[in-house]
């Protein structure tokens, strides 16, 4: 089982609602589109493709790498057929191991029965081979081994990016309600922002959209700033290569960004937070944190982009407040940022009615279950007139 030498297809999961934005950056990485699910894309590759999209990719969680495909009706074949391939080859024999799985076959009824399968028949094949097998568990951070299972037919993935790819490493203070750094990530790309114009981020919170913004208007691929992925815990990972990716993709980003990035919110603990993110990050010196009031929040004048991201009303705050927030939001739209791409990103869809403006756009996206979207305005000369939710 040499994946180091050979092409596969690689499955990339993601969260509903991000698929179109995930396919536009593998086309970027010049990467075919083979397939397309709900919450995944299928490319193919080889391993170093799989530790590039790694570093790259900004809006996948997973990038899962085919191993091989089997017919199993029961527990006790996929017992006998995974354990028929040469795991000995991939897996280090004093190392650890990680099942997950998505199940959909009717002798099953949990999916932890699966992945106990699935580890008893990996380790017991390297213990019969090796004379030592590794150790196992729920945690992420080494070796993962994927299972996709439907009716008959199972596939095998090794999950090469060990913890999800949302996990960038830098956002040491999450504080309440936090927006996944990876739908953050699609979020700025759904407005376009690439750099240029000024991106405003009031009510920024611990300030992921500001810090995505950030890595996306520099060229900084993600990966960077993480120092563990699960294709290094595999045999026959290529160290040399991993560095020299890592080289090059540090080579091509950016020291300027053309725009000016603004994040402020009211809360003085929300904007020490998300200093602390962004200095972790590395970007804090290419965005201004400032402690105001959404409505006091400086736009310069030009173009740009400006998104609030308040709160839903499910989850937290009193709906009667919010309905004056959203006005109020819309009132700072139409009076200070004229020229401005605007947008609102909420997963209360009957809140923003209150806003005043005409949406130009409606964007679906999934906030973990919660149905969301990103709505788009306009704000032309003289959008205070045709005010039309």
């Amino acid at each position: 089982m040499n994946i180091w030498k050979t092409k596969s297809r690689i499955v990339i999961t993601c969260a509903k609602g991000i698929v179109p934005f995930l396919e536009e950056e593998l086309r970027l990485l010049e990467f075919p589109i083979l397939s397309e699910g709900i919450a995944s894309v299928e490319t193919e590759g080889s391993m170093d493709d799989a530790m590039r999209l790694n570093l790259f990719v900004r809006t996948g969680h997973r990038v899962l790498f085919f191993l091989e495909r089997f017919k199993a009706r029961n527990p006790d074949e996929l017992y006998r057929e995974v354990s028929a391939m040469k795991w000995e080859d991939l897996i280090q024999e004093e190392g650890y191991l990680c099942v997950t799985s998505t199940v959909d076959n009717p002798t099953i009824k949990d999916t932890r029965f699966a992945n106990v399968k699935i580890k008893d028949a990996i380790v017991d094949r390297i213990k019969r081979v090796r004379g030592r097998r590794p150790d196992s568990g729920s945690e992420r951070d080494r070796t993962v081994v994927h299972l996709f299972w439907k009716n008959e037919t199972g596939s095998l993935f090794v999950d090469t990016s060990g913890e999800p790819l949302s996990r960038r490493g830098y956002r040491k203070i999450p504080l309440k309600a936090p927006m996944q750094e990876t739908l953050a990530a699609g979020v700025v790309l759904a407005t376009g922002w690439k750099g240029s114009g000024s991106f405003i981020n009031p009510m920024c919170g611990s300030g992921t959209l500001a810090i995505e913004a950030a890595l996306i208007g520099l060229g900084r691929p993600p990966g960077l700033l993480r120092s563990n992925f699960g294709f290094m815990h595999l045999k026959g990972f290529d160290e040399p290569s991993w560095r020299e990716i890592r080289r090059k993709a540090r080579a091509t980003a950016r020291d300027t960004i053309d725009g000016k990035i603004i994040a402020t919110d009211m809360s003085g603990e929300a904007v020490q937070g998300a200093k602390k993110n962004a200095q972790t990050a590395g970007v804090e010196r290419w965005i201004d944190f400032g402690i105001c009031q959404y409505g006091e929040t400086p736009v310069p004048n030009g173009e740009g982009v400006v998104i609030l991201n308040p709160e839903y009303g499910e989850r937290m705050g009193e709906r009667e407040a919010l309905r004056e927030i959203y006005k109020g939001i819309g009132d700072f739209l139409k009076k200070r940022c004229q020229g401005y791409r605007g947008y609102i990103f909420t997963g209360n869809l009957d809140l923003p009615k209150r806003v005043g403006l005409r949406t130009k756009r409606r964007i679906p996206f999934y906030n973990s279950n919660i149905e969301c979207r990103l709505l788009e305005y306009d704000l032309y000369e003289g959008s205070q007139k045709k005010n039309i939710a």
